[in-house]
């Protein structure tokens, strides 16, 4: 045949194609044995036979492959027909990284089958087994989340960040994982304290458990001993007759994560702390104790060892709780961190509405670094969905945080300046200062009442007396005057 014709001969093509085809894989991979329908040795090649214990392939050829090879898969392909494209096979105490297909003659029936060990080691495939790894993790996480309504969503991974502090409070984060001991996370509103709290009990052995979440400060006082603990039937007049379990019992098994632990009133904290100790509750209007399991991770912005020297927090309860104690640093400590961080709550952002898809450009990021972050993660997350929502590219540059950012980046936050030389009286710059730090909360906080008093550490009660006192109003939002 002439070579131009050959060369658009389709059958001819594909002949050379297989020949070409088995030629090149048994050059590159480490090893080639085939079997006939009977599950006999008819070729190996030389590459093979010292893996084999072999010296020569006429001491293969015509013996049944598992006396060549104990617990070979190869008989079962010509068996099934289907081939077994990627496997691990252990021969000699050495994983191979296996490769098997059948063989089928020109009526399409099954004659035999042929093996190629691709790889005589796994270092060339770790990079695909850490993928696999984690796609598999990812499924179990999805899987308990939508099986259990009270799953935690966060792992170690969502966790962004690798500057000293945040590598520092991952690392501890991991060792309490390890253990079954009480947690105790300190830091800033908004720096991810029950993010990181959901990735210790992700990565622990009771991920598979209830992980139950709750804001102490956000339950009335009247309501939380039964909120914690339940009530017994008919506890008082409204209970429900069946009774009702508390926080504790709900997260039997899992962890129980008690965010401002800092707020709670001090006639529960003689509770919690039995509770601790004895690891059994006693519901609200009954005389019968029950045990529960549960791991408590707590969190706080406040300053518990100053509460418990004004008297505000039980210094025993402090100590229980502080068993391992990790400090969540602020964003702006984490600055090295703001392209990851800004990138990964672009993706979620995006991920979780109709948005164009964004990028951050380095200008975006240098305006982003200026600003002092108060509201550290959580503040950084409303500012690029506002400037997302706001893009008609999702190409975002310093301009479009310019005219978002709460107070502009160059500007600082300092109180207002005054003329040189002019002195006033004490009592006025106090005022004058206090004044300031309220309208930089609230700015912000855009507006939100809650996150503008956690900002400052004060109750809610507290900022808002300061509000009437200079005349101060919020926006609109759902927790503003």
């Amino acid at each position: 045949m002439p070579a131009s014709s050959a060369v658009s001969d389709p059958v001819y093509l594909r002949a050379r194609a297989m020949v070409t085809l088995f030629e090149r894989l048994e050059h590159l991979c480490e090893g080639a044995i085939a079997i006939d329908r009977g599950g006999r040795v008819v070729y190996v090649n030389e590459k093979y036979l010292a893996a084999l214990g072999l010296k020569r392939t006429s001491e293969a050829i015509g013996r049944p492959i598992e006396e060549i090879i104990p617990n070979s898969l190869m008989r079962r392909v010509v068996e099934t027909g289907e081939p077994i494209l990627l496997d691990i096979m252990e021969l000699g105490g050495e994983q191979l990284v296996v490769t098997r297909m059948p063989i089928e003659d020109e009526n399409r029936e099954i004659i035999g089958a042929i093996g190629f060990v691709l790889y005589d080691h796994l270092e060339s495939l770790k990079p695909l087994l850490v993928r696999v790894t984690q796609l598999e993790s990812d499924l179990r996480l999805a899987r308990r989340q939508l099986s259990n309504p009270r799953a935690a969503r966060f792992t170690f991974a969502d966790f962004v960040g690798a500057t000293a502090g945040i590598a520092q409070a991952k690392e501890l984060a991991a060792r309490a994982a390890r253990q079954n001991v009480t947690v105790l996370l300190t830091g800033e509103t908004g720096t991810g304290k029950e993010m990181l709290a959901q990735a210790i009990h992700n990565a622990s052995s009771r991920a598979e458990k209830p992980f139950v979440s709750v804001n102490v400060a956000a339950i009335p006082d009247t309501l939380i001993e039964s909120e914690f603990f339940g009530t017994a039937p008919g506890a008082y007049t409204g209970a429900d007759r069946k009774g009702r379990e508390g926080k504790f019992r709900v997260a039997d098994g899992g962890t129980l994560f008690l965010d401002e632990i800092g707020e709670m009133p001090l006639q529960l904290q003689a509770k919690l702390l039995r509770v601790l100790q004895e690891r059994e509750i006693e519901p609200l209007g009954s005389d019968k104790v029950s045990k529960v399991d549960v791991r408590v991770i707590a969190a706080t912005n406040m300053d518990l060892r100053k509460r418990v020297s004004d008297g505000a927090f039980r210094a025993d309860l402090y100590y229980r709780l502080n068993v391992l104690s990790i400090d969540l640093p602020p964003l702006r400590d984490c600055l090295g961190d703001l392209p990851d961080i800004s990138t990964r709550l672009l993706e979620d952002i995006s991920a979780s509405g109709d948005y164009v898809s964004a990028r951050i450009t380095p200008s975006a990021l240098a305006a982003l670094a200026r600003y002092g972050w108060p509201g550290n993660v959580r503040e950084l997350r409303n500012i690029l969905e506002r400037a997302l929502i706001l893009s008609d590219s999702g190409r975002l540059t310093g301009d479009d945080f310019a005219r978002i950012l709460p107070v502009d980046a160059d500007a600082s936050l300092a109180a207002p300046a005054r003329a040189a030389g002019i002195v006033v009286p004490y009592a006025e710059a106090e005022a004058e200062f206090e004044k300031h730090t309220l309208e930089q909360a609230l700015a912000a906080s855009n507006g939100q009442i809650s996150e503008a008093a956690k900002m400052l550490r004060i109750s809610r009660a507290t900022f808002y007396k300061k509000l009437a006192k200079f005349g101060l109003a919020t926006g609109s939002g759902p927790d503003g005057v």
